[in-house]
C-alpha cells in the first residue's frame, strides 16, 4: 500500500493494490502496518460507521472537540466521492486550508483525517458509499460543523452538480463565526495530542 501526505499535516492519502480477477476482485483499503508506518502510530478503532448519499449530497464540514477528537480513516466502497479535509486547527500554518481527495470504487484509495482538522465530502454519483472507521465513538456534545458553502472557504465542490444539505450542515456557522465562539480546536492542543499518540505505541 502508497501512502502519500497531503498538503495538510497530519493527513494521508492511502492507496491499496487492487487484484481483479474473472471472479470480481479483492482489496484492503485499510492495512495497520502500512498506516502505522506512515502516520507513526497504530490507528484506535472507537467505531465503524457507513453513509449512503445521492448524487450530490453533501456530508460536512464536520469536526469534534481536540482532546480527545475524532481522527477517520475513510474510503469508498461503491460509487464515487470527493472528499475535502480542512484544517480547522487555531495557530496551524495552513489554518482555513483545504485539500481534496477523489474516492471510489475503482482505486479504492483511502484518507487519514487527524483530530481536530475539519472532514467533509460530496457524492458524485447515486447510492455512493462512505466507509468510515472512527477513532472514537460518537459524542454529540463534542461535535461541531462549520458551513460547506462559506466563501471564505472556497471549497472545490463540482459546479455542474447541485448540492444536497442537511440542515444541520445549511445553518452550521461560518468559519468566522466558529472561530468567534471559541468552537475551533486548537493547534497545539492537537500536535501534543498527536504525540501523545506517538508515544503510547
Amino acid at each position: 500500500m502508497q501512502a502519500r501526505r497531503l498538503s495538510i499535516s497530519h493527513c494521508f492519502e492511502f492507496t491499496p493494490r487492487v487484484f481483479p480477477d474473472h471472479r470480481g476482485l479483492f482489496v484492503a483499503p485499510y492495512q495497520e502496518q502500512g498506516f502505522a508506518d506512515a502516520v507513526g502510530h497504530r490507528f484506535r478503532l472507537g467505531q465503524a460507521n457507513t453513509s449512503v448519499s445521492r448524487r450530490g449530497a453533501i456530508r460536512g464540514v464536520h469536526f469534534a472537540d481536540t482532546p480527545p477528537g475524532q481522527a477517520k480513516y475513510v474510503y469508498c466502497p461503491r460509487g464515487a466521492l470527493l472528499d475535502i479535509i480542512v484544517d480547522l486547527r487555531v495557530g496551524s500554518p495552513t489554518f482555513g486550508e483545504s485539500a481534496s481527495v477523489l474516492l471510489d470504487s475503482t482505486e479504492y484509495k483511502a484518507v487519514y483525517i487527524a483530530e481536530g482538522l475539519g472532514h467533509a465530502f460530496m457524492a458524485l454519483e447515486e447510492d455512493t458509499v462512505m466507509t468510515y472507521f472512527c477513532s472514537e465513538p460518537y459524542n454529540p456534545t463534542g461535535e461541531h460543523g462549520v458551513n460547506p458553502m462559506d466563501a471564505d472557504l472556497a471549497l472545490s465542490w463540482p459546479q455542474d452538480i447541485e448540492p444536497l444539505l442537511s440542515e444541520k450542515d445549511t445553518t452550521a456557522p461560518y468559519l468566522k463565526e466558529a472561530l468567534e465562539q471559541g468552537l475551533l480546536p486548537q493547534y497545539d492542543d492537537c500536535v501534543a495530542y498527536y504525540e501523545k499518540l506517538r508515544a503510547a505505541n
